[in-house]
């Protein structure tokens, strides 16, 4: 029987997404269990300095960094394709130290200016002298490139494996910080030690999937050729770094903006509404990771028309059919959601927690889109995309925050995702619209 076009690619693309929603799975329900332990330990005030703590350095890191997955993933399929296994070698270490190098100065700077920012987000002083020690989290991002890796042999296994050592990590050490009554410092410390555990971890396994598959030869001829045969490594690193770095930016820019103008206190709860919320966030970041593997592959294969948006439709369809049942259930029972995850402190969340489902919902598509615009070597339209939606549009938050309070938060978050989606929508439906791959290769 001849097979559907994209038939097999969306298949592949779900038995990657089971792979690595079983982790993400099992991270959400422990996720659920250790923010249970914090909020009601620290309450909103602490529980919001916490969350502004981590969100600071995380942003600091994300506009530093500098992530090579994209790269090793697109470039890594066209060499193995090619069956050139010292060429898979150079680009690889190339992008770990290029992500590394990036990794160091993002936890400088995160340090240098914790003592300025901390106190305008109400950090106590006990919290800023934290911030110091705690830019070292900054490396729990620095772990693309053995994560593209894992990606390029199709071990979504490991990957979804290690999506449960940060939660773990942090259960554990929420428990013992309530045992030793340690409070906020206590949190910070556990929040930090599973940071470092989510880098070791990844790139540990990494390393034992690259073993015996690449070999220190294949590093005989140096590292400088690797861009002259990657052709357009560079600006495809660039392209795509700015893009994750604007997508991430615009999330973890409006706890920060909250904790700003409304106070820590609010910050808290409008982390907890996050999370309330990140039941559906989740899985379509994970399908935008499960699906970039197999897009890259149909592109380096030269497909580039109706293969893409056969895999794509579905794939969408699917994940935002998935949603509306958990949007029903916000809609009825969101004060006792955040009640019951959080403690009647934080049943104020819920007011923000539906806008911010609808604003998830609506981002499923996203990752997808994204994630086909990458495959097919335009990420830039991606990046302009993100920088309309998620930057230029964040404009708007201080007044709405100011007007309205967190539910001001969530129609900015509405706001967002419905231009973010239309713009990258057009983006995807010009791009395979071209069916000569001489043609995009001439417009990219």
């Amino acid at each position: 029987m001849a097979e559907a076009p994209g038939g097999g690619v969306v298949g592949r693309i779900y038995g990657n997404l089971g792979r690595l929603l079983g982790g993400k799975a099992a991270a959400g329900l422990i996720s659920l269990a250790y923010i249970a332990i914090a909020a009601r330990d620290l309450g909103p005030a602490d529980y919001g300095v916490l969350i502004l703590v981590h969100t600071y350095v995380m942003t600091v890191g994300g506009i530093i960094e500098f992530p090579g997955w994209h790269a090793v993933v697109r470039y890594g399929a066209q060499a193995m394709e090619a069956g050139d296994r010292p060429r898979v070698t150079r680009l690889l270490v190339f992008a770990g130290v290029v992500e590394m190098t990036a990794g160091v100065l993002a936890v400088g700077a995160a340090a240098l200016l914790a003592p300025w920012l901390g106190p305008r987000l109400g950090w106590s002083p006990a919290a800023v002298a934290f911030a110091l020690p705690y830019s070292l989290a900054v490396l729990a991002s620095i772990r693309a490139t053995p994560a593209g890796y894992l990606q390029l042999m199709g071990r979504f296994d490991l990957l979804g494996a290690h999506n449960v050592v940060a939660p773990l990590t942090r259960l554990a050490g929420a428990a013992i910080a309530i045992w030793t009554h340690a409070g906020l410092h206590g949190f910070l410390v556990a929040w930090l030690v599973a940071a470092l555990a989510e880098w070791a971890v990844m790139w540990a396994l990494g390393a034992w999937v690259a073993w015996g598959r690449v070999a220190w030869a294949d590093l005989s001829s140096g590292l400088k050729g690797v861009p002259a045969e990657n052709p357009g490594l560079w600006r495809f690193m660039w392209g795509a770094n700015a893009d994750v770095t604007l997508s991430e930016f615009a999330g973890r820019a409006t706890p920060l903006a909250v904790g700003w103008i409304l106070g820590p206190a609010a910050a808290g709860l409008y982390a907890v509404a996050q999370r309330a919320t990140a039941v559906i966030s989740q899985p379509a970041l994970v399908l935008g990771q499960a699906a970039y593997a197999e897009l890259a592959r149909l592109a380096a294969a030269g497909h580039r028309g109706a293969r893409i948006r056969a895999a794509l439709g579905p794939a969408i369809g699917i994940a935002v059919l998935a949603a509306v049942p958990v949007c029903v259930v916000i809609a009825m029972f969101g004060p006792r959601i955040a009640t019951a995850i959080a403690g009647p402190a934080f049943a104020g969340a819920a007011g923000v927690m539906l806008w911010l489902m609808l604003a998830r919902a609506i981002l499923l598509a996203a990752p997808p889109l994204s994630a086909a615009l990458t495959a097919l070597g335009r990420p830039g339209l991606s990046v302009r995309a993100n920088l309309i939606s998620g930057v230029g549009l964040l404009v708007l938050l201080p007044p709405l925050l100011s007007g309205l309070g967190l539910a001001g938060a969530g129609c900015h978050a509405i706001v967002q995702a419905v231009v973010g989606v239309s713009l990258l929508t057009v983006a995807v439906r010009d791009e395979t619209r071209v069916a000569d791959p001489r043609i995009a290769e001439a417009r990219a």
